[in-house]
């Protein structure tokens, strides 16, 4: 099993059991214990879980939030040069899917000049932004309104199935591996977004380079299921192959 693979694997058990060790997770992997050990520190330095003595735990709910506000700060100019690359596929007449992640709010500041387009998410920020531009068609999905700023759950899911279609969708997520595909760390945001993709004509993964290798719990489509990834450096040639073998169109400017 690849470290991709076996990272996966840990989060999965950490979400499920609330708590893994390293002896039972090499038992079950069949690996050393300093494997384990060298794949928790990795996941930690993610900020996917807090290591412990003999194990990890997950990240609490004020390590989380406090993890959000970090995260809005976080690669920032290279958030805003993908946002800017990805404004450039948005046209006049174009309905669009936007996700609640930091990428696509910055995305939002540079489509307002545009006209003739629908702006169709889940994101409170993106609302904020957009709201004051008579020219574009703004729908918000509703929900329970979570702590990232954004409409979540059965309601806003129901939403986008059943009422929404889009010719394209802009989207982030948690990290992406050429052996398992695109994941995600939250439930609720991977479920709306899942949606969006499946009413969604062309998917375009804004990806910036910190995001490839890092794995989480959530897998939230294959890569196979996305037509373009946005990044904002060119990775190495096996990510390269299998965005090939994949049809998948790499994007870097």
């Amino acid at each position: 099993m690849l470290a991709p693979e076996r990272q996966k694997f840990i989060l999965d058990e950490l979400h499920k059991d609330g708590a893994v060790t390293v002896s039972k997770l090499a038992a079950s992997l069949e690996v050393t214990e300093e494997t384990i050990r060298r794949d928790l520190e990795k996941l930690e330095k993610q900020e996917s879980l807090r290591r412990t003595h003999g194990g990890a735990v997950p990240i609490d709910d004020t390590s989380y939030e406090l993890s959000l506000e970090k995260r809005k700060s976080t690669n920032v100019e290279a958030k805003q040069e993908l946002a800017r690359i990805a404004a450039n596929y948005v046209v006049s007449g174009d309905t669009i899917f936007l996700d609640a992640s930091t990428t696509t709010f910055f995305m939002a500041k540079e489509i307002k000049g545009l006209k003739n387009i629908t702006v169709i998410t889940n994101s409170l920020r993106v609302v904020a932004e957009l709201s004051s531009c008579e020219h574009i068609k703004l729908i918000s999905v509703g929900g329970i309104v979570s702590a990232n700023q954004s409409f979540v759950g059965s309601l806003s899911e129901k939403s986008i199935k059943e009422c929404y279609f889009a010719n394209k969708m802009f989207f982030s997520s948690k990290g992406v591996t050429k052996e398992i595909g695109i994941l995600e760390s939250n439930e609720q945001e991977c479920g709306i977004k899942q949606n969006m993709l499946s009413n969604s004509e062309k998917k375009y993964f804004l990806c910036d380079s910190g995001k490839i290798g890092r794995v989480s719990f959530a897998k939230l489509a294959s890569l196979s299921d996305i037509d373009y990834i946005i990044t904002d450096k060119v990775p190495d040639e096996e990510f390269v192959e299998a965005l090939r073998d994949n049809n998948v169109k790499l994007v870097t400017e």
